[in-house]
């Protein structure tokens, strides 16, 4: 899971010109145009030191909709610590490049799902319309946020993860709430910062089957601290020092392959070897069994932990689970 540049593509170089403003508008039927005075997402495609994931967006969004983003988010993969209300970030993002529209329509698209863009019309009572799998929450978060009077007029949206699920980490939220802070901005005046409390409560109250102590982190998290939530978020968050790299330690991310009906004891195996070479801890980074667990260990035993793991299972006959590194980062935040 491990690769120069989180693994990710560097976007193909343009061929041509950024699309003229007027004649995006007049393509899209009613598009506004993406105003490079005061956002900073229009130039991302085009810059060469910028993150490739955020390059990647932004060009893609440019791609499928002939216009540039108005403004590209990161939102960070976040897991829980094992203890009640324990929660952080990690450094690998989720991103969403959005540009505003004046029509009344939303239009979906990400490059892991290339054959299921969609243009839907953003209707705020009714049941939603027709769409691709994927585009269902995506739709949701732009309902409720239509619903609060944000992006009413309809969005040009690009949404890509750095990670897919095989990682074990969350998805879902992370995406929820870079599409949330991208749209309200784009939507939002030209220094005006999204109400990050408000699109907590927005997310909520839209999506209840979310983990809400996920998206507070990706809101609201701190690199090198964990976020302590209390039973009611409203009343302010209390941090905690987590950084294991300054302590000499390692937090690595241990995903299992192969049957689903098998990961559960593959899992527990594997844990089980994690510390019998040395590993100081491991717990699951989500509410629900999965397919992942992260193992806090000395940086000096990191190479004999991956290798006891690596060996029990080739003796054994089955794939060798994978470890990603994790640093423990800090929130959502527009890509400059």
């Amino acid at each position: 899971m491990t690769a120069p540049s989180r693994g990710r593509p560097t976007p193909p170089p343009p061929t041509t010109a950024a699309p003229d403003p007027a004649a995006a508008c007049a393509r899209t039927g009613g598009a506004e145009a993406a105003d490079p005075a005061h956002r900073a997402g229009g130039d991302l495609a085009r810059r060469a030191t910028a993150d490739p994931l955020f390059r990647l967006v932004a060009y893609a969004l440019e791609a499928a909709h002939g216009r540039p983003p108005a403004a590209v988010w990161s939102a960070p993969y976040a897991f829980h610590l094992g203890s009640p209300g324990l929660v952080a970030a990690a450094g690998w993002p989720t991103a969403a490049a959005a540009a505003p529209r004046t029509d009344g329509l939303v239009r979906l698209s990400s490059l892991a799902h290339p054959a299921d863009s969609c243009d839907l019309p953003l209707t705020l009572t009714g049941p939603p319309p027709d769409a691709p799998d994927w585009a269902v929450r995506p739709y949701a978060v732009l309902r409720a946020l239509a619903r609060a009077g944000h992006g009413r007029g309809g969005t040009d949206l690009h949404v890509q993860g750095s990670l897919t699920a095989a990682a074990g980490l969350a998805t879902a939220e992370p995406a929820d709430c870079a599409i949330a802070l991208a749209v309200a901005d784009v939507h939002g005046g030209p220094d005006e910062e999204p109400d990050r409390a408000h699109v907590a409560r927005l997310l909520a109250d839209a999506l209840p089957d979310g983990d809400d102590a996920l998206r507070r982190a990706v809101l609201f998290a701190r690199p090198g601290q964990a976020l302590l939530l209390g039973p009611d978020p409203a009343r302010g968050r209390r941090y905690v020092d987590f950084d294991p790299a300054a302590s000499g330690a390692r937090l690595v991310l241990m995903a299992v392959r192969g049957d689903p009906a098998d990961r559960p004891a593959d899992l527990a195996r594997a844990t089980a070897r994690t510390r019998a070479a040395g590993a100081l801890s491991a717990w699951q980074p989500g509410q629900r069994p999965g397919r992942s667990v992260l193992v806090l260990l000395p940086e000096a035993r990191l190479a004999a932990v991956r290798a006891a793991v690596a060996e029990d299972f080739r003796d054994r006959g089955r794939p060798v689970p994978r470890f990603l590194n994790i640093a423990v980062a800090g929130a959502a935040r527009r890509e400059e």
